[in-house]
Order: structure tokens, then sequence, then C-alpha cells
């Protein structure tokens, strides 16, 4: 039997059962009422006769007696009185009794007491009827009765009319009810699952079609959940499928994430994978009256999810949410992603002073100016670097824990929050292969001078096997300041550093984004010129041209430079005035520091400067949109922008400018970019500039609007090509075969490979990878 019918049977017999029990109710109370009714009413009239037929009682005059009951028998409702003798017998009845019923009840004298009557309902001649029985006394003696007579039919009538009105009213209920239903059923479940079916039959033959919407009911919930993760599911292999076709087709060796979750498991031999970060890829707060999960953007995550769902590792990382220690288990463990668990993450506690001091402190107020070189002075407290070594220890400690049995683990630490951490692992653990990424910038030895304890930091660094750089420049910085800072063995022929008997291998990786072909979300369907007027009409602007800048409001990204740009390029060319409108998207981070808190302030101040000068009521060339936006808030403006100005005075890579590009499926747009980011190595085709260089800003601008379209959507084909091709699962895959590959000294300084002991003990070496942050690229 089909759904529909059996919810409609079980409602009918629901509807009925319910309307019917009501409806008994109903008649009983009704019932109950009217009889109460009857017998108050014979109760009274009996009372009333009682005072004047007693003293013909006492004289026995039947006359007078008859005509009492002749009097009052015949009133409407009433079917007679009859008057008795004490021992039963009829003194007098009423002519509307005579005759019609034999024999009359007899009072029963045994229940009639001194000064009350009795009620009855009985049956005479067939008819329901309601006799009162009130004694007649006589010198205080019972000398008779007087009994009055009702017609009680009417109750019964009564009660079968509501039984009636009862059944016309289930028909009618159970027919509106089966029609709404059948609306219901058809408008909420069965239309949208045949929408949602035909869907997944077009995504099943190819064809790209809208997503329907899904049924919004909650027992309906799990299933358009596990529709919509089935249809991204199917999605990413069509695509994977795609473009493993097309690289088949032309010999390319593009990474993905199976061909990067094929290389560990080869690598790995299925091994566990440890992943430790500062910030976890999945968080727990508390909204409203329930728990949500917040997942941070994160190219990093992007890389190394494919890798530990692979081998089913563990994610280490400092718990920040306040819901997290509701969500963990008594150790500290949650099983992730939710929608089907792949891997184990396990959660680290920070205590207020170890972030303050290790992270908004050593970190971001000492290390992080410092490697960017960006005019702010760093900042060195001894009670910060105690901090910074309690949170590396702490660090450790988790890694070391979570280690424990597997044979010869991997080890890869993220970034300059870390650079004790692998000293610390590598003397517990010497069989280890260690590996460390900095995102930042490594600055000259000069420069690095200036910490107190650049030494420490150098030997915690040289604790590994291998660390790693965006580009090759920082590289010869770092082997430059190690041979100036430290006794050791530079060997510039094949980049390594040999101290302690351990032999550090120094080496390039470029971090990129993850570029998948018709993956940018939300994709715009309309052409960027209506994407762009309907982003400007939110913010109450009208203009032909659009620029963006997506940045943390952060010192080191040339935000200022870049607005100042802005107003030489309206000087000089006027008659973009009133055309060209540029966002910049900045995320207020770290204001606990008093210099993020200061620059805020700068960069709001300069913004409103330059409108103050330029603008119009319907147009102002800079929108500061001055909060943290989703991923998929920032797409828009990347699909439909003109041109993107990534000016950062100093950066390791800079993703945004990888992110714009992936972002344009069209082949369109310009990208401007610093020459002092790395990403600049790359990104040949991009617009290359001086940030510091206000004048060559405002010519970028114009050159990137009066650019031809067929110059454009080359430049971009070629950008779109160099950032497909070293993508972020490049980065990943690259790292870790050259970490796989190194040979590392055990306790007794015996040399093996990565493949010895999985031989001879069957056993599979760990992989732990140790992250700052979730965010890729040093940007957090």
């Amino acid at each position: 039997m089909k759904l529909s019918l059996r919810l409609i049977a079980f409602l009918v017999v629901g509807i009925t059962l319910v309307t019917f029990g009501v409806a008994w109710n109903q008649v009983r109370s009704e019932k109950r009422g009217l009889r109460a009714d009857l017998e108050r009413r014979a109760a009274i009239l009996a009372e009333s006769l009682q005072e004047i037929t007693e003293p013909s009682v006492e004289t026995n005059s039947r006359n007078q007696l008859r005509h009492i009951v002749e009097r009052f028998g015949n009133r409407e409702g009433l079917a007679g009185v009859v008057v008795y003798d004490a021992q039963g017998n009829v003194l007098a009845e009423s002519s509307n009794l005579a005759g019609r019923f034999n024999p009359l009840p007899i009072p029963a004298t045994l229940r009639v007491t001194r000064d009350q009557g009795v009620s009855e309902f009985v049956k005479l001649g067939g008819k329901d009827m309601h006799v009162y029985f009130l004694p007649l006394h006589r010198q205080g003696s019972t000398a008779g009765f007087i009994a009055i007579f009702h017609d009680a039919s009417y109750i019964e009538a009564q009660s079968l009319r509501i039984w009636r009105e009862t059944l016309w009213h289930v028909v009618a209920q159970v027919l509106l009810i089966v029609f709404i239903t059948v609306l219901i059923i058809r408008w909420t479940i069965i239309v949208p699952l045949s929408r949602t079916a035909e869907w997944m039959k077009g995504l099943r033959l190819g064809r790209v079609l809208p997503r329907p919407v899904m049924p919004k009911e909650d027992f309906l919930g799990p299933f358009s959940d596990e529709v919509v993760n089935l249809a991204q599911s199917l999605s990413e292999a069509r695509a994977a499928a795609e473009e493993e076709a097309r690289l088949r087709e032309t010999g390319d060796s593009t990474w993905t994430p199976e061909r990067l979750r094929v290389s560990i498991q080869s690598k790995t031999i299925q091994s566990p994978l440890f992943v430790v970060s500062n910030r976890e890829p999945y968080m727990h707060v508390n909204r409203g009256k329930g728990i949500e999960m917040i997942v941070p953007a994160s190219g990093l995550v992007t890389a190394l999810e494919p890798i530990l769902r692979a081998c089913d590792g563990k994610w280490i990382a400092a718990g920040s949410g306040d819901a997290d220690r509701e969500t963990v288990d008594e150790n500290d463990h949650l099983r992730v992603p939710p929608e089907g668990p792949e891997y184990t993450l396990r959660r680290v506690w920070l205590t207020k002073e170890e972030e303050e001091g290790y992270y908004y402190g050593f970190s971001n107020e000492g290390l992080w100016p410092l490697c960017h070189i960006a005019h702010t002075r760093p900042l060195f407290r001894a009670s910060d670097w105690q901090c910074y070594q309690d949170a590396n220890r702490k660090f450790a400690d988790a890694v070391l824990e979570e280690m424990a049995g597997a044979e010869h683990p991997l080890v890869l630490v993220q970034d300059y929050h870390f650079a004790l951490l692998p000293r610390m692992i590598k003397e517990a653990r010497p069989d280890a292969r260690i590996a460390i990424f900095w995102h930042i910038p490594w600055p000259n030895a000069e420069a690095f001078g200036i910490c107190p304890w650049q030494r420490e930091l150098l030997d915690g660094l040289l604790g590994a096997d291998l660390v790693g750089f965006h580009i090759q420049a920082h590289c010869n910085n770092f082997l430059e300041t190690v041979d100036r800072a430290l006794e050791s063995r530079i060997e510039w022929e094949r980049f390594a550093v040999k101290r302690h008997e351990q032999t550090t291998l120094v080496r390039p990786f470029p971090i990129s984004v993850d570029f998948r072909e018709g993956r940018a979300e939300p994709k715009v369907a309309e052409s960027p010129y209506v994407v762009r007027t309907a982003l400007l009409k939110n913010q109450g602007l009208e203009a032909s041209f659009l620029g963006i800048g997506v940045d943390r409001i952060d010192y080191t990204k040339g935000i200022l430079e870049r607005f100042r740009g802005i107003e030489r390029f309206l000087e000089k060319w006027p008659s973009y005035q009133r055309q060209f409108t540029f966002v910049q998207i900045g995320a207020p981070s770290r204001t606990r520091i008093q210099r993020y808190h200061d620059f805020v302030a700068e960069v709001e101040a300069e913004a409103a400067r330059i409108n103050a000068r330029f603008q119009t009521p319907k147009w102002k060339p800079i929108v500061l949109l001055k909060r943290h936006h989703e991923h998929g808030e920032i797409q828009p403006y990347y699909q439909a922008a003109d041109l993107c100005m990534v000016t950062s005075l100093h950066d390791g890579m800079n993703l945004v400018a990888k992110e714009f590009v992936a972002a344009r499926e069209d082949e369109e747009g310009a990208l401007i970019l610093s020459q002092f980011t790395g990403a600049s190595r790359e990104l040949r085709d991009a617009i290359i500039v001086n940030p510091y260089d206000i004048e060559q800003l405002g010519e970028a601008i114009h050159t990137a609007l009066e650019m031809s379209a067929a110059e454009r959507h080359a430049r971009m084909q070629r950008l779109r090509r160099t950032v497909r091709e070293h993508n972020v699962y490049r980065w990943a895959g690259n790292l870790i075969t050259e970490l796989s590959e190194i040979r590392v000294e055990d306790s007794e300084h015996r040399h093996f490979s990565l493949d010895e002991p999985a031989k001879k003990n069957g056993r599979a070496s760990g992989l732990a990878i140790v992250s700052s942050k979730a965010a890729s690229g040093g940007n957090d």
C-alpha cells in the first residue's frame, strides 16, 4: 500500500475514534444534565403539591385530591400526577394517566424517608418515564405519597440528535482532512522528492540542473542532507574522472585530491597520520539554545584532509570554541567530519596566559614583525618567551602521546608558532622524520639577529630533517642566518645544514590553493556586469568598474598604500571618477595587540579622507567592509571585479592572489600584485608593482582598466594554468614526498630508509603533521 494511502487510512481511523470518543463523552454529559434538570423540576413541583394535598389526605377527600391532580396533571411536559395512600393504593390520578399504564409503579416505602423523595427512571408501556415520589404526612407519620410522572423520551431523542450530528461532522472532517493531507503530502513531500529525483537523474546523466528546494520537514532533514552530500560526491567524482581523463589525454601531471591520497598511501603504507595545529579544523560554539559547529576557511585543511581521511589519522589542535569541551570524550577526542567520520580530532587546552604570551605576545608581536620587516618594531618580552616555550612543550607532549606505538613516524610542523617543536620531538623520538614549513618570510641575517633568543629558535628549527619555505630567497636567508649565529657546517651545493651529527635540508615549497574546474562556489550564473551592479547596489552605489581587495587588516598588507594609489589614479585620470569603485574586504584581527588596534583606525581614517575628497551622493571611490566574510560571500566579488589588488609590503606567499585567479572561470579580470610577495615569483602575468611607489600603483590601475580584452584574456589564461598546475595538493605531495625520502638516525645513530622498518617488522610508519593554524599561507 502506498505511503499516502496508509497515512490517509490512519488519519481516518484516528479522527473517527477521537471524534466518537468526544461525542460519547458529550452525549453522556448531556444526558446527565438533562436528567438532573428533569429531577429538579419534578422535585419542585412535588414539593409545591405536597402542601395542598396533605390536608385532603388527612380528611380522606378523594374528590378534592382528584381536583388537585387534574388541575396540575395537564401541564406541558408532564405525563401525570398520582396520589397514593400509605399502602400504595391509588387515591387519585390525573386523566392523562388513567388507563395508559397498568399497573402504575408502587412507591418503595422503605426508601422514602420522612423528608426526602425518590427519583426513578422507568419504562412504562415501552416509553421512558421519570417518576418522582414524595411522602405526604399526617400527624407526624407517612399518610401517603404523591408521584410526579414526566415523559423522559426527549432525553434519548436529544442523544440521538447529537450522535447524528457527530456522524455528519466526522464525514465532513474526514473528507476535509483527507483533502488537506493529500495537498500537504503532494506539495511538501511528493513534489519536492520528485524534483529531487529528477535533479539527481540529471546529475547521473551529466546534465547541469539548478538544485531544487529540498523538503525542510524535520523527519526528512537527514534524507535531504544525505541527498545533497551524495550529489556533491557524485559531482566531485565526475569532475575528478573528467580531470583524470583530461590529464591522461594531455599527458599533464596536475595534482588532485585523489592523486595526493594515493601518493600518501603508497608512502606511509596506510599508516596513521597525526596532524597538530594551533587552530582546529572543526570548532564548536554555543548559539542560542544549541551547539553549532564551525569550519574555519583553510587552504591547509583542504590539502591535509584527503590525507587524514585516507589514513584515518589524528588531528591535534588547541580547543578554542566555548562548547569544545562539551563535544569531546574523556580522552578529549572527537570523530570528524560529522557527516561521515573518517579521522579523529584531539583537542589540547591552553590557558589564557599561555595564549596571550605565546600567540599574541612572542609569535605576533615578536616574530611576525621581525620576519616581515614592515617598519613595525618587534617586541620581545621574557614572559612571552617563557609562554612560547611552555606552549611548544605542551604541543610536543600531545604529539608524542598520540604517536606512542607508531614506529619511525613522519612529523610535519607548520609555521612560526612552533619553532622549538622539532627539537623537542627529535630528542624524544630520534627515529622520527621531522619537517617544518615556515609560512612567513625569513629575513636577512642582520634583521633576524634582533631577536634575543635567535640561537634557541634556530637550534629548535634544526631539530627538523627538512625546513621548507615558499621561495628560494627565504631559504638563502635562513642558511645565512644559521651560518652567522650557530656553529654548524653549511652545504651550499645541496642546501643543507650539518649540526650535532644531524643534517637538515632546506627547500622551497610554494603553497597554493585548491584549483579544480567548476568548483567556484557560489558560481556566478549572470554576467559579471549584472553581478557587479547588484553588489554595488547593496552598498547604495553606482559605478561602471569594480576593484577588489581581500586582506586581514594587518600593517604588512599595504592597505594604506593601496588606498593612496587609488587616490593618485583618480587624480591623474579624473574621467574614472564616479566610474571606478574599490571594495576593500578587511577582517580585523589580533586587535588585542595595540599596533593592530591602532592600524584599524588608520585604515578607516584614510578611507574616509579619500572618500570625502571625491565622493558624490551615489558614488564613492572606496568601500571598506570591516568584518569577517565567509568564502561564499567573497566569491561574487572575485568573479565580478575588473581587477584585484594585492599590495603586501612583505608576504611569504599571499593566497588571495591565487584565490582570485582560481575564481575567474570566465578568464577575465586583471591582477595587480606586489613584487614583495612570494606569489609574484610564480604569477608573472600579473601586473607587478612596488607597493611603496604610489605613482606606479595608480598607473597599474589605469593599465588594468585600459588593457585590451585579448591581452587580459591571454594573461588570465596563463595565470590560471600556473595556479592549476601548482595547486595546494602538489605542495602537500611534494613536501611529504621529500620528507619520506629522508634518511634519519635512530637512538644508536643507525641509518635506515623509510621502507626498511616496514619490511622487517610488517608495521606501518606513522605520519604527524603539526600546524600553527587552519589558514594557509601564514595569513592568520
